[in-house]
């Protein structure tokens, strides 16, 4: 990873360019937080091998687009992202039925961005990764507060064509006054804890938002899919 310290600066013409960069840098990590989802998930899935081979080939065009001027944020972002991936497949490929393990697995690359932060280098990958778990770990809190967690363990043990009945009931979960109360909690901390960041007006900090907030887009979307199977 590279030193990604980006901030935008009024006093040498350059402000357009930086916010043009801080909005391309948030929806980046917008987009590469849902790829585990809609990607990866159905891979791992069948291939969970192959899945964490890929790994390798995420950090290669990593390295090597943080070697070029041009495309250095975007190589420090997908490095990030590459933790990201490895910790997906790891659990999604062999430990997808225990939730208990879900986040100390996922958590397996926070060794890495506390060293690039501590170090000052590769802030965007660093960012990006820790703004990814904290979405993933609220979500869980979630599953934990409203009493899925059975839930996920049966839908990780049948046939995706059975699953349908076990959703149907986790839903109903949901939408328990205690459900939707943990909802409107939780949403409410993932929003300030993705809007408050962008006020640094530094390009890492744009990184960690967009994969905070994205959690709750992708959150949505599954509820919304999940209600109306």
């Amino acid at each position: 990873m590279l030193n990604s310290s980006y901030k935008p600066n009024e006093t040498n013409g350059t402000w357009r360019w930086q916010l043009q960069g801080a909005g391309s840098i948030f929806a980046g990590s917008a987009f590469l937080v849902s790829v585990p989802v809609f990607i990866e998930a159905p891979l791992v899935r069948h291939y969970p091998v192959l899945s964490v081979v890929i790994t390798i080939l995420w950090v290669c065009l990593g390295w090597i687009l943080s070697q070029r001027p041009h495309s250095q944020i975007w190589g420090d972002l997908i490095l990030g992202f590459s933790l990201s991936w490895l910790a997906g497949a790891i659990y999604w490929g062999w430990f997808r039925w225990e939730p208990a393990v879900h986040l100390p697995i996922e958590s397996i690359g926070v060794p890495i961005a506390i060293w690039a932060l501590w170090r000052g280098v590769g802030k965007i990958g660093a960012l990006f990764y820790l703004g990814s778990l904290l979405g993933t770990a609220i979500t869980d809190l979630y599953f934990y507060q409203v009493g899925l967690m059975e839930h996920w363990r049966q839908v990780m043990q049948v046939d995706p064509s059975l699953a349908m009945p076990i959703l149907q009931q986790a839903i109903a979960q949901v939408r328990t006054p205690w459900g939707t109360a943990w909802a409107v909690v939780l949403v409410n901390l993932l929003l300030a804890v993705g809007i408050i960041p962008l006020g640094t007006k530094q390009w890492h900090w744009y990184a960690f938002s967009g994969a905070v907030l994205t959690t709750i887009v992708v959150d949505s979307l599954f509820l919304w899919v999940a209600s109306h199977a």
